[in-house]
């Protein structure tokens, strides 16, 4: 049987609605959420086999992306336990165990970990932080050669990257795709 699309996945909106009601995720409807959301399963290239959604909150976009993307294996990344637990319930609800884990940990201390440091294929990040912070950061988890997505405001907004050393967070120029802006890391930064 065919997976539904994201925006068609009751259990995903069963999910993120639920974590709307508790204050979990902003008012927008839910379809407009998972909507921006496919965003990032979209420009995923077709090689990405590993992924980590930083700041995951109540899931967005990493639940969507494992609904939209079933081969990538994700790592959902948030430091507040309310949120993990609440992505682990999510996780198990949508019977997605076996592609995503997890994680409750402040970031710096997830990506300095040894097994983490440049561990993945991409990162994505929607509301996670400052830019900058969270380009370093997703940096510092994707190997060479892989891709960071990150959630960008309106079009006509002033271009948040200006000024941004890109070269020495050893990431390309981002390219704008819909909402959302993808880097290719191009080398290894140095570590903060």
């Amino acid at each position: 049987m065919a997976v539904p699309h994201p925006v068609e996945h009751e259990g995903l909106i069963r999910v993120l609605s639920a974590a709307q009601r508790i204050g979990a995720l902003g008012a927008q409807p839910v379809a407009d959420i998972i909507s921006h959301a496919c965003a990032f399963a979209d420009v995923l290239p077709q090689s990405v086999q590993t992924c980590v959604d930083l700041g995951s909150g109540a899931g967005v976009p990493g639940l969507v992306i494992a609904i939209a993307r079933p081969e990538i294996r994700l790592t959902l990344v948030d430091r507040r336990s309310k949120r993990t637990d609440a992505l682990r319930r999510a996780v198990k609800a949508l019977d997605i165990e076996e592609q995503v884990s997890v994680v409750c940990a402040d970031v710096e201390s997830f990506a300095r970990s040894a097994d983490m440091n440049h561990a993945f294929d991409a990162a994505c990040a929607r509301g996670f932080g400052p830019p900058e912070f969270t380009l370093h950061w997703s940096a510092e988890l994707v190997r060479p050669g892989g891709v960071i997505v990150i959630s960008e405001p309106p079009l006509g907004s002033p271009d948040r990257w200006q000024g941004v050393d890109l070269p020495g967070m050893g990431v390309s120029e981002p390219n704008r795709i819909g909402p959302v802006a993808l880097f290719h890391v191009e080398h290894y930064p140095p570590t903060r």
